[in-house]
C-alpha cells in the first residue's frame, strides 16, 4: 500500500497553500487536486501548471502520462480517469452529485449505484488509476507520501475503500466567513495576486461563479457537515484537525505537527517552499511568486453588516461551534 494524505476542507480554506508546503518536503510529493476534474481546470491549452509551463507543455506531466502507459493506462489530462464523481451515466452522476451524507445515507447510495452497470464496470477501474497515478508521482519525485487536496468527502470515502492505498487525513478548518467572501468574489478573494494569472492562469473576473452570502455560508456549512459526518466513522488515529490561521500564523510549529503526524522528518523540510518546483492544480495561488505566507482577513474589512447577519442566521452557530467568534 501506498501513503496518501488527503487534505478535507471546504473549498478555499487555504488547501493549496497547505498541500504546497507538504509538498517541498523531500519525503512528500503532491500535485495538488488528484481528482484532476476537467470541469475545474477549463481550457487545458492555457491551463497553467504551478511551474509556470502551460500544462499541455510541462516536462513532468509529459513524465506523468509515460509513466502512466507503461503501468497499462492510457492517460490524458482532458479525462484523467481519477475523479469518482466524473461518469458518462446520467443516473450514477446524479446519484454522486449530493454531499457525504453520513452512515445511513451513504449505505443506501451504495446500493443505488450498484444498481447502474457503467458503476460496476467503472468504479474497480478509478481504484487502479488513482493507486497508479499516486504510484507514478511517487516513482518521478522519489518522494513516500503524496498528498491530494481535492478536499470532498465523497471522493475520500471512495479513497478510503482502494484497496491499494493507506489514506490519513487532514481535516483543515478556516472561518467560514472568511471562506464565504471567497465564494461571492472568486476571482478578487480566492485566486492569484497577478490579475492576468487568474482563472488558471487565463485572467478573467470569474463573474458566473459568484454566490450570495446566503449561498456562500450554506455551502461553507455543508462542506463542513460532510467533513463532521466522514471524520466521525474514522478512527481518531488516522485523521489531524489543521486550522488555516494556524498555518499562516506559525507555519514553522503547524507544519511540525503534521509532519510528525505523517511520520516523515521534519529536519529535513526547506524553508523557503517557493523554492522547490511544484507541478500543482488546483487554486490560483499556486501561481504567485511570494514566499511569504500571510493571514488574509480582508474580510472584516468587506463583509457588511447585512453580510455578516446572514451568515450569522446559516452557518454561525457552526463557526462558534470551531471556535470562530
Amino acid at each position: 500500500m501506498v501513503k496518501l494524505a488527503y487534505i478535507l476542507a471546504a473549498s478555499h480554506s487555504g488547501s493549496t497553500l497547505l498541500s504546497i508546503l507538504l509538498g517541498s518536503h523531500p519525503q512528500i510529493a503532491t500535485i495538488g487536486e488528484m481528482k484532476l476534474s476537467r470541469k475545474a481546470m477549463g481550457d487545458l491549452a492555457s491551463y497553467r501548471c504551478s511551474c509556470g509551463e502551460f500544462i499541455r507543455q510541462c516536462r513532468f506531466w509529459h513524465k506523468v502520462k509515460e509513466c502512466m502507459v507503461d503501468r497499462g493506462f492510457e492517460f490524458d489530462l482532458a479525462y484523467a480517469g481519477t475523479d469518482y464523481s466524473a461518469f458518462e451515466s446520467r443516473y450514477a452522476r446524479r446519484l454522486l452529485g449530493p454531499l457525504y451524507r453520513g452512515k445511513f445515507l451513504e449505505n443506501f447510495r451504495d446500493f443505488a449505484l450498484g444498481l447502474s452497470p457503467t458503476w460496476v464496470k467503472q468504479f474497480p477501474e478509478i481504484h487502479r488509476r488513482n493507486a497508479a497515478l499516486v504510484s507514478t508521482v511517487l516513482e518521478i519525485t522519489k518522494a513516500e507520501t503524496i498528498v491530494d487536496s481535492s478536499k470532498n468527502a465523497l471522493r475520500l470515502k471512495y479513497l478510503l475503500r482502494n484497496p491499494e492505498l493507506d489514506v490519513t487525513v487532514i481535516h483543515l478548518i478556516r472561518d467560514g466567513r472568511a471562506v464565504a467572501l471567497t465564494y461571492m468574489d472568486p476571482a478578487e478573494f480566492a485566486d492569484a495576486q497577478n490579475p492576468s494569472m487568474r482563472g488558471g492562469g487565463m485572467g478573467g473576473d470569474r463573474e458566473n461563479e459568484r454566490l450570495s452570502m446566503a449561498q456562500a455560508a450554506y455551502q461553507w456549512r455543508r462542506c463542513n457537515e460532510e467533513a463532521e459526518n466522514i471524520l466521525c466513522c474514522l478512527d481518531r488515529s488516522r485523521w489531524i484537525e489543521v486550522r488555516y490561521e494556524q498555518i499562516c500564523t506559525d507555519p514553522d510549529a503547524t507544519l511540525k505537527r503534521i509532519w510528525l503526524f505523517l511520520d516523515v522528518n521534519s529536519s529535513l523540510a526547506v524553508k523557503d517552499f517557493r523554492s522547490i518546483e511544484q507541478h500543482v492544480v488546483g487554486n490560483g495561488m499556486r501561481l504567485d511568486t511570494t514566499s511569504e505566507i500571510r493571514l488574509d482577513e480582508r474580510w472584516r474589512e468587506v463583509l457588511s453588516e447585512r453580510d455578516l447577519r446572514i451568515f450569522h442566521d446559516v452557518a454561525g452557530e457552526m463557526n462558534r461551534q470551531y471556535g470562530y467568534e
